[in-house]
């Protein structure tokens, strides 16, 4: 009676739900005199298995996650450095609108192109609420137009493999990224190595690849400073460029 009266007590307390009984057991060890907690009705050896799991998956490699955004992202710390940013998102503008078009797949890759120097310049001329959603549209059309390139590359990808990447591109864009910049990466070198004409090229997209992914890092590592971003989107833009050759 006297628990049944403690739980009607604290019914309709905002926060609080009364169960029956709880799902978790505490009992008293014997070889040190400690508690140890285990839930109800799952073995030791399962909830185990359970929290590593869930350990392994908090610590994820980042394009594994989602794309997150708090009200201040790094970059742009003051005018002149979104100005720099958008001058810079301007390249891929004009990458795209001088891309070939020779069939459907390349047109696709070049609008994308353009989609990418848009929503970069939107944005970084973005601030508040506005600029959380803006950043996930950024690595979208990022990881589009990665994905038009691939398909435009490599015709003969894989329809699963590309359906998959189309799904998963509004979550996690930046996996999608990932995947495709790699298998693009490995269609340019075997290019290259039967092409004479384009080792040049690939030398140079070698060196701008290197070179953004660097300061693609220390823009993530060191965020207060200024230009790192800009920095990265010359050499992507350069890398760019190079990959358009492969296309003609």
């Amino acid at each position: 009676m006297i628990t049944q009266n403690r739980s009607r007590a604290l019914e309709g307390v905002h926060g609080v739900h009364v169960t029956s009984h709880s799902p978790f057991a505490l009992r008293e060890t014997n070889q040190s005199g400690g508690f140890h907690v285990s839930t109800g009705g799952t073995s030791t050896t399962e909830t185990n298995q359970m929290l590593l799991m869930q350990r392994l998956w908090q610590q994820r490699p980042a394009c594994l996650r989602p794309i997150h955004c708090n009200a201040s992202c790094h970059g742009d710390q003051h005018l002149a450095e979104t100005v720099a940013n958008v001058i810079t998102s301007i390249p891929f503008i004009a990458l795209g609108i001088n891309a070939p078009r020779k069939n459907l797949s390349c047109k696709l890759y070049a609008n994308s192109l353009i989609g990418v120097g848009l929503a970069s310049s939107m944005y970084h001329s973005s601030r508040g609420n506005l600029r959380k959603f803006l950043r996930w549209v950024d690595y979208t059309m990022i990881a589009t137009a990665t994905l038009c390139l691939s398909n435009a590359l490599r015709t003969e990808n894989p329809k699963l493999l590309m359906a998959a990447s189309a799904a998963v591109l509004p979550v996690n864009p930046m996996m999608v990224s990932v995947i495709h910049t790699g298998m693009m990466e490995v269609a340019f070198a075997k290019r290259a190595l039967e092409d004479p004409d384009l080792r040049m090229a690939h030398t140079v997209h070698k060196m701008s690849s290197l070179l953004g992914g660097m300061l693609f890092i220390a823009d993530d590592l060191f965020p207060k400073t200024p230009y790192l971003h800009a920095g990265w989107h010359l050499a992507a833009a350069v890398g760019v460029g190079t990959c358009n050759k492969l296309l003609e």
